[in-house]
């Protein structure tokens, strides 16, 4: 029969098994993050070639697909290591589900190279199509984030997701701004959007510097200083004056995105950093998890001896933060075992409790995300807005009522199930 001391081992193991398939997890985030990037690159060099000038950028094109198509060899092989045979349980269903999409998504990605060598189709269709593989990939690292065991390693997986989903919409912007620059001018429709992507830019970096490592901010904080964003702030400002009688060159489009590829090859520096970081992270819990079974099961040899009276019973006997038990010798070797086997049972349940209540805090930042998608989801389907529209409804219920952008979104989807539910109850 099990005893108490079997269940206690079998919750270190557990927890050990999770820190091993979290390292896995973050093992494919790294690869994740190394695809977006390349994929965001493949992205702007299709534009060009699809703006008009294909034979000046068709080389750089060829040579950046053959990259993404490499670094997603990578990303599958990841998946493959997560072995979704012996990887089940329910906090890994929203996950299993995004990689699927992810993998059906990715199977399309050659017939979409395809049609950009033919210009079979328009700049904005393959900036749209791109940003869809995207953002699944993006949603792959968010659900990964959410699954974490670790308080710390979430906090660095929202730290990293953050980011990814702020290079994102920097991405989004290079292409929306060539598109403009070559054009001549930006309508007001495309400025809404510059500015739609420029907001949630602030928002995404600013839950990142939240959350990041020391390394990761001082070298934001060292991009934020450069003259670049300076110069990319010019031209911003650039085509808030541009109209269909004020045009500008299109030769500007260029400089755009020069000035915004660096931009975003600064971010994948420190988007590297916060991959290290977590890689070390995941290292070094799974290492010190290691520790704490093995501290646990020479421990509790040392219980079963004190129990069949073959050890001194006045040895000291320590728990896994090697802290003294405080065993009285002159107790009976079964009632040390007892004091010794309380002890233990409340050190592991305090532990567990503050990990969890820290692993909620970690968390605040994806469940707001939650609720916030979420509403802005359900204010598009009832009053037929679009994405933009609805979270700038959303923005301005908060900043009329002076709440936070989650408080005003819990209140939108509360005040939806009372009206589903008042509607149930009258039928």
């Amino acid at each position: 029969m099990s005893s108490a001391l079997d269940f206690m081992l079998a919750a270190r193991r557990s927890e050990m098994q999770g820190l091993q398939a979290l390292s896995l997890t973050c093992a494919l985030v790294t690869e994740v993050s190394r695809l977006v990037h390349a994929l965001q690159r493949e992205r702007g060099y299709s534009n060009f070639c699809l703006g008009g000038e294909a034979e000046s950028h068709r080389d750089s094109l060829d040579a950046l697909s053959q990259a993404a198509a490499e670094q997603e060899l990578l990303v599958r092989n990841a998946f493959e290591q997560i072995h979704p045979e012996t990887s089940v349980g329910a906090d890994k269903a929203r996950l299993f589900t995004r990689i699927a999409y992810v993998l059906h998504s990715l199977d399309g990605l050659p017939g979409l190279r395809e049609r950009v060598r033919a210009e079979s189709l328009s700049a904005a269709e393959a900036t749209r199509l791109f940003s869809r593989q995207i953002a699944g990939l993006l949603a792959v690292v968010f659900d990964a984030a959410d699954t974490a065991v670790d308080p710390r390693v979430t906090r660095a997986l929202v730290a990293l997701f953050n980011f990814m989903q702020g290079k994102e919409l920097a991405g989004q912007e290079r292409a929306t701004g060539v598109a403009g620059f070559m054009a001549g001018y930006f309508d007001p429709a495309v400025q809404g959007k510059l500015r739609f992507l420029q907001d949630g830019q602030v928002r995404c970096f600013e839950s990142f510097q939240e959350a990041a490592d020391a390394q990761s901010l001082v070298l934001w904080q060292a991009l934020c200083a450069d003259e670049l964003i300076e110069q990319i702030a010019r031209l911003r400002q650039m085509t808030e004056r541009t109209s269909a009688e004020q045009r500008v060159q299109g030769a500007l489009g260029d400089v755009w995105f020069e000035l915004t590829t660096q931009r975003i090859d600064a971010m994948k520096r420190i988007e590297d950093q916060l991959a290290d970081h977590l890689q070390q992270l995941c290292a070094e819990k799974t290492a010190q998890a290691q520790a704490d079974l093995d501290n646990q099961r020479r421990l509790i040899r040392q219980l079963d001896k004190l129990d069949d009276g073959s050890a001194d019973p006045a040895v000291k006997l320590y728990n896994v933060q090697a802290t003294d038990f405080q065993s009285l010798p002159s107790e009976a070797p079964g009632g040390q075992v007892n004091r010794s086997l309380l002890d233990l049972l409340h050190e592991q349940t305090a532990r567990l409790q503050q990990l969890q209540d820290e692993l909620e805090d970690a968390r605040q930042t994806l469940n707001e995300r939650k609720l916030i998608e979420r509403a802005k989801g359900l204010l598009m389907k009832q009053h037929g807005l679009n994405e933009q529209d609805a979270y700038r409804a959303l923005q301005n219920a908060a900043m009329e009522r002076n709440q936070r952008l989650a408080e005003v979104a819990r209140t939108v989807l509360n005040y939806n199930e009372m009206i589903k539910g008042t509607g149930s109850k009258s039928g």
